[in-house]
């Protein structure tokens, strides 16, 4: 069976972690902009690493430097888009993931009316890939909201906030509908817990007495309707669209065998699959109520809202996978760093320099699993790994971890097709370099395109072909029936 005819090969990036020009043509603050790099800073310690407070805010808003904000420079592909689109058109790129900066279309977000100058940017973009021949699919909110509705608002958690996001998508979908097909709403929502701020724009120290965890659960909700409104809304004015949700697939196995790891393991998966059962399903799962009981949650809910929810199912399931993790009751068994995540370590693994265990087996598991709990076409979106590159004296990068990390979860994929599941495509992240989201670093890198800029944002920012890149212009070139 393997990859079918018209498998959507390609790489994905994030506004925030590539585009830069942050106060350029009207752009506003977005959450991102006021995200630190700490050099001194453990790389696996995201929680220290990530830490926002109102007075953190207040300060970077003062330092209008970019040298410790980098999400604020990227790799500038805000003006090398031509360049790199034309760089992944030589890969054969069938798709290309990337995200709509919010703030650069409503720059505080409470706009009536459109900043004209981000709209023909992001117009401009898709009209250069479509002369490439390569399909947009494209992220609404991936992590950069406007600041000011975080500081009006605490992001959100206010129930306004989804009338304003309504308001961005449908500029969206109108201007663009010409050229893009393919969308998703909110990237990784299961995030929330993890990094509240650049989630969801929730500053804790604002949460009052309720408490992070409650105001994350109840912006949740909010993001929830308002992905079911925009489901509606995109399938209104765009008749042929498709639009669909993303996780963060955090594949857990048992540590051991003991029942107890198991159960364990098994409330964590659960928990993982929540947020995408709530966006396929449209309604919150029985236990998940019940939880939120258990623990005193008290989430405001208008009457309308389940109808919503039902109304507005996504098309497609889309995830991100890095890694896996194991679980145990054991409180002294060691534990290991993934994606803004702490696992148990599994022994029988390897790890990234970040700490993050590679598995690529483990990627079938989860497209299996996906689609047997969802039946729905599934998407990988993102997948990869970050290491520190060398550029030699002649401008080649020997990259063959990447190239073997990558192969190895091709196979697999191609495995679970094989099998049945219904995969949309494939989009590798960072296909090329760009700033990491969860440390703000460029000596970690994903791409098959080497940039030439460091953590403090010295370089050139001259674009090389990495080794990979020759190798995965091959694999798409043959719908990936040759991986050597």
């Amino acid at each position: 069976m393997s990859f079918q005819k018209g498998f959507l090969w390609g790489g994905a990036i994030a506004a925030n972690q590539a585009e830069g020009a942050w106060n350029v043509d009207g752009k506003g603050w977005s959450v991102d902009d006021v995200v630190t790099y700490k050099p001194h800073v453990d790389v696996k310690d995201y929680k220290t690493h990530n830490t926002i407070t109102s007075d953190s805010i207040k300060q970077a808003m003062e330092d209008l430097d970019d040298t410790y904000y980098p999400k604020r420079r990227g790799i500038d592909f805000y003006h090398h888009y031509k360049e790199d689109l034309a760089l992944f058109a030589e890969m054969g790129f069938k798709v290309l993931r990337l995200s709509i900066a919010w703030s650069r279309i409503f720059p505080t977000g409470e706009e009536s009316e459109p900043n004209e100058a981000g709209l023909a940017y992001y117009e401009d973009l898709f009209k250069e890939m479509q002369r490439l021949g390569i399909e947009p699919l494209v992220t609404l909110s991936h992590y950069e909201m406007p600041l000011a509705l975080s500081l009006k608002y605490n992001g959100w958690t206010d129930r306004k906030v989804i009338d304003y996001f309504m308001n961005f998508c449908n500029a969206c979908f109108l201007r663009f509908k010409k050229y893009v097909k393919l969308w998703l709403t909110f990237n990784e929502v299961d995030s929330i817990l993890r990094h509240p701020f650049t989630t969801a724009g929730i500053i804790p120290d604002r949460c009052g007495d309720a408490g992070v965890e409650a105001c994350c659960y109840q912006a949740l909700h909010h993001q929830f309707v308002a992905s079911a409104l925009a489901v509606k809304q995109c399938h209104e004015i765009i008749p042929n669209s498709q639009i669909g949700c993303m996780l963060t697939k955090l594949t857990t196995y048992p540590r051991t065998c003991a029942p107890e790891d198991v159960a364990a393991t098994q409330q964590k998966n659960l928990d993982n699959h929540f947020y995408s059962d709530v966006m396929v399903f449209g309604e919150y799962p029985k236990m998940v109520l019940k939880k939120f009981e258990r623990n005193n949650i008290s989430i405001e809910m208008l009457p309308e809202d389940m109808d919503i929810l039902k109304s507005g199912c996504v098309d497609f399931v889309s995830f991100s996978y890095y890694m896996s993790m194991t679980e145990s009751v054991d409180p002294d068994a060691e534990r290991t760093p993934g994606n803004t995540i702490l696992g148990v370590k599994n022994p029988f693994l390897a790890s990234s320099e970040w700490g993050w265990q590679i598995d690529p087996v483990g990627l079938r598991i989860s497209l299996i699993e996906l689609y047997d709990r969802y039946k729905k076409p599934l998407f990988i979106v993102e997948n990869g790994i970050g290491n520190r590159d060398i550029l030699e004296e002649d401008n080649t990068v020997h990259d063959p971890y990447r190239i073997e990390y990558f192969r190895n979860h091709f196979k697999e994929v191609e495995k679970a097709i094989d099998e049945g599941v219904e995969v949309m495509g494939f989009t590798t992240w960072g296909c090329i370099d760009l700033v990491s989201a969860s440390t703000s670093q460029m000596s970690k890198r994903y791409g098959f395109i080497y940039v030439d800029a460091d953590d403090m944002g010295q370089g050139s920012y001259n674009r090389y072909r990495k080794d990979s890149f020759y190798w995965y212009k091959k694999v798409i070139a043959t719908n990936g029936a040759d991986m050597n």
